[in-house]
């Protein structure tokens, strides 16, 4: 008999079309910037912050774009679904870097259809149809630390 893996407490406030958000808001990023995923994140149920490492501010002409093309990716209406493999079979899928100490051996991978798919034990929605429009309120950059800070909501 398979024994069902047990996930890791996490945040019981979490919002789960905005943490499935972020996981299409990090693949755009990465495919628009060529930058890793968020460096930081601080995700709520009224609005959000995402933190990433770029050589340079964007333009406003670039943030359009970001959000336009994440808003494609939610209205594709595609499935989110999870699997379970071993952090084995995850070297050199994942960044493994990223694991809590002591993480169990199996580790979980949440996909957003064909766009995403990552390491998470957040709370997600079935599909993007369940999100609605994605939303940046607001943005700085921090030269010194070539760090770039979007705030959103979803609407």
């Amino acid at each position: 008999m398979e024994q069902q893996p047990h996930l890791n407490d996490h945040n019981k406030q979490e919002y789960p079309p905005m943490h499935t958000t972020e996981h299409i808001i990090n693949q755009t990023m990465i495919r628009l910037f060529g930058c890793s995923r968020s460096i930081s994140a601080h995700i709520e149920r009224k609005k959000s912050k995402l933190d990433y490492r770029l050589a340079a501010c964007p333009t406003e002409e670039e943030i359009e774009k970001l959000e336009e093309a994440v808003n494609e990716v939610i209205a594709r209406q595609l499935p989110v679904t999870t699997e379970f493999i071993t952090q084995e079979e995850a070297q050199g899928r994942f960044d493994l870097e990223r694991l809590p100490d002591g993480a169990s051996e199996t580790v979980r991978v949440v996909k957003v259809g064909d766009y995403d798919e990552c390491l998470c034990i957040g709370v997600h929605v079935e599909n993007t149809s369940e999100i609605g429009t994605f939303k940046i309120i607001s943005h700085d950059w921090d030269e010194e630390a070539k760090r770039w800070r979007m705030r959103f909501k979803l609407v």
